[in-house]
C-alpha cells in the first residue's frame, strides 16, 4: 500500500513539474491545446460518425487527437516527443498486453499529460467472439490498462473510455458498456495508416481530410512507425492551417453531441460486412484494424 500511495504521489510530482515546464516552454508558435473537453460517460454513449449516428460537439476546425493499439517501445516514444514539442495533448487507447508489457510508457503518457483509455486485452475482432468472452477480454484490457497507469485495478476503469478493436462492436457489448458508464469512442476520420505508406503520404492524405471533415475525432496509431516519423509536420501543419487541438478529460459535465447530416450511414459497418464475409468464428487476436477496402 505504501509503495502504491508513493507511486501516486511521485506521479503527481512529475505532471505538475511538466505541466509547469510545458506551459513557460510553449509559446504561440506552437501548436498546443486550444481547450479541455470534460466529458462525464454516466449512462454511456457512443460517438464518431464513422460508426455512430453522432459525435461530439466539435467547433469548426477543431481535432481531438487519439492513437490506439499501444504502448510500443520502438514508436510511441517518437509519439510522445513530437506531442510534447508542440505541447499538444492526446488520449492513447491501450491494449492491456502492451500496457502490461511496457507499463513504464503508460505511466509517461499520464505523466506528460495525455489521456489514457482502453482498447481491450488482446485486441479481437468481438463479433466473432461469444458474448462472454468478448466482455471478459474487455474486463481484462481494463485491468491490466490501470494496473500498468496507477499500480492498482478496480471493478471500475479509472479512466472510463473505451474504443473497440476494428469498430466491431455489438448490440449486446453496446449496452453492457453503457449500463457500465462507459463512454465509447469511434472516430470521424482516420489516417489509414494500417496501409503501407509514406510518412509523407500519409500526413497529405491526413491534411486533405480534415480540410474536407473542418473538425473530428482522428484516429491514429503510435504503433505505426509512418505515423510516429510524420507526426511533427503534420502538427505544424494544423498549426499552419488554423486547426485547434481539443484533449478529451473524463469528468462531471454533461457531454454535449452533434448529429449526424441527413442521409448518415456507418461506414465501418459497410466494410466490416466485407471484413468479415467467410471468416470462421475465430478470428486471431491483434487483426488488423480495417482492411485497404477503407479507401
Amino acid at each position: 500500500m505504501r509503495s502504491i500511495i508513493l507511486a501516486t504521489v511521485l506521479a503527481a510530482l512529475c505532471l505538475l513539474g511538466l505541466a509547469a515546464g510545458a506551459k513557460a516552454g510553449c509559446g504561440p508558435r506552437s501548436l498546443g491545446v486550444e481547450r479541455r473537453l470534460v466529458l462525464s460517460t454516466k449512462g454511456g454513449f457512443a460517438v464518431g460518425f464513422k460508426s455512430y449516428p453522432r459525435s461530439l460537439d466539435l467547433a469548426d476546425h477543431e481535432v481531438v487527437l487519439t492513437f490506439d493499439d499501444g504502448p510500443s517501445p520502438k514508436t510511441t516514444p517518437e509519439v510522445l516527443a513530437a506531442l510534447a514539442q508542440e505541447c499538444v495533448k492526446a488520449t492513447f487507447f491501450l491494449i492491456g498486453r502492451h500496457a502490461a508489457a511496457y507499463p513504464a510508457l503508460v505511466r509517461r503518457e499520464l505523466a506528460e499529460g495525455h489521456s489514457v483509455g482502453h482498447h481491450s486485452f488482446s485486441h479481437p475482432i468481438m463479433r466473432l467472439l461469444p458474448d462472454a468472452a468478448a466482455r471478459a477480454d474487455i474486463e481484462k484490457g481494463f485491468m491490466a490498462d490501470d494496473q500498468a497507469a496507477y499500480g492498482a485495478a478496480s471493478a471500475q476503469p479509472k479512466v472510463p473510455f473505451f474504443r473497440f478493436p476494428g469498430f466491431a462492436d455489438t448490440p449486446a457489448l453496446l449496452a453492457w458498456l453503457e449500463s457500465r458508464d462507459i463512454g465509447i469512442f469511434g472516430a470521424d476520420l482516420w489516417a489509414s495508416d494500417w496501409l503501407e505508406m509514406t510518412p509523407d503520404a500519409e500526413r497529405k492524405l491526413v491534411m486533405a481530410r480534415l480540410e474536407a471533415a473542418g473538425r473530428g475525432i482522428l484516429l491514429l496509431h503510435d504503433t505505426k512507425p509512418s505515423t510516429a516519423a510524420m507526426l511533427p509536420a503534420l502538427l505544424r501543419d494544423l498549426k499552419a492551417r488554423g486547426f485547434k487541438i481539443v484533449q478529451i478529460v473524463p469528468g462531471d459535465a454533461k457531454p454535449v453531441f452533434r448529429k449526424a447530416p441527413p442521409g448518415w450511414r456507418s461506414e465501418t459497418e459497410a466494410i466490416l460486412a466485407k471484413v468479415l464475409r467467410g471468416r470462421g468464428k475465430v478470428v486471431s487476436p491483434g487483426a488488423a484494424h480495417l482492411p485497404e477496402s477503407v479507401e
